[in-house]
């Protein structure tokens, strides 16, 4: 029998229908339909929802609620607005989209390998200038991160060449990666980094920890590509790098405040790449697939896929 399965979203959410639309393709047999369409009995029936940054009294006026599907990978906002919710929390974890921030992590790499915003601002100047090229081989890409995401970076970045060392909370082993962990090894890891890329998840132990004396320990001339969350990148520390020249460059895609507003210091500096949250954007299609599986697997046997860890924030 067809059931009622409530996708909630922000009212201003641009992407809803065609949400809608392949999370039904995957779910032929669930009935699944926008929060605002659910009469009172529907809305006290329904005991697992899928989410897209859902807003926090919507999900309260599902009262038998016992969990969510995310179909993004991050969750710190739902966590911090449900934090009194005894509310399990399934994070979509996709192969996808581990390589579609793979593939950002590389071209965006690359962006700064070959001075590309030098020789922009060359061209801005009409100056015809060319700088030497080193080698990938030269130059030390370090990912602040490798759980799944960082091990797909990992591993396109040691295949175009690149130095790679990696720096996670607890012991990892991965292929041509040189792995730090834990506080006490974080400096020696930031030392030897030509590029540093953040891709932690944003907890309380992540917030700001990439400030002043994280990018001290960079060496001079480094660059940063944040693609994690803006709070893990401390901002005023950040401008000060960039504005003493200490800091090379930043490539930015994600912010404290999103869309990032209009007067906000980044868009003017000439030491920074603005991007519009674009880095990792969800494949619609296999996400759909991986939440229709996981839905499929508790409509037979109950089980609920993994859920986040509310005290490590993932």
């Amino acid at each position: 029998m067809s059931r009622v399965l409530p996708f909630l979203c922000a009212p201003s959410y641009p992407f809803a229908e065609p949400w809608l639309a392949a999370l039904r393709a995957a779910m032929p047999e669930e009935t699944i339909v926008p929060f605002a369409s659910l009469d009172a009995a529907a809305r006290a029936a329904c005991d697992v929802a899928i989410v897209a940054n859902a807003r926090p009294e919507d999900l309260r006026e599902l009262p038998n609620l016992t969990w969510v599907h995310s179909v993004w990978a991050g969750v710190e906002r739902l966590l911090a607005d449900l934090a009194d919710m005894e509310l399990r929390i399934v994070r979509l974890v996709d192969p996808q989209l581990a390589e579609n921030m793979a593939e950002a992590v590389l071209a965006w790499t690359l962006y700064l390998h070959r001075d590309m915003p030098r020789y922009a601002a060359q061209q801005a100047a009409r100056q015809w200038r060319p700088h030497d090229y080193r080698r990938p081989a030269d130059k030390t890409v370090a990912l602040l991160g490798i759980g799944a995401l960082g091990e797909a970076a990992a591993r396109r970045l040691v295949a175009a060449g690149f130095r790679v060392r990696g720096w996670s909370r607890t012991r990892k082993t991965l292929p041509g990666v040189a792995c730090y962990a834990g506080e006490a090894e974080l400096p020696a890891m930031l030392a030897g980094a030509d590029i540093l890329v953040c891709l932690l998840p944003l907890t309380p132990q992540t917030h700001g920890i990439v400030g002043a004396d994280a990018l001290a320990a960079l060496p001079e001339g480094a660059a940063l590509i944040n693609f994690a969350r803006g709070p893990i990148v401390d901002d005023d520390a950040l401008r000060a790098a960039l504005d003493s020249g200490r800091l090379a460059h930043a490539v930015l895609d994600v912010f404290d405040r999103e869309p990032l507003p209009e007067d906000a210091w980044q868009w003017a500096h000439s030491r920074v790449t603005v991007l519009p949250h674009i880095s990792a954007p969800t494949d619609r299609d296999t996400a759909s697939a991986i939440v229709a599986a996981n839905l499929r697997r508790y409509r037979q046997t109950g089980e609920i896929p993994a859920t986040v860890q509310r005290e490590l924030g993932y």
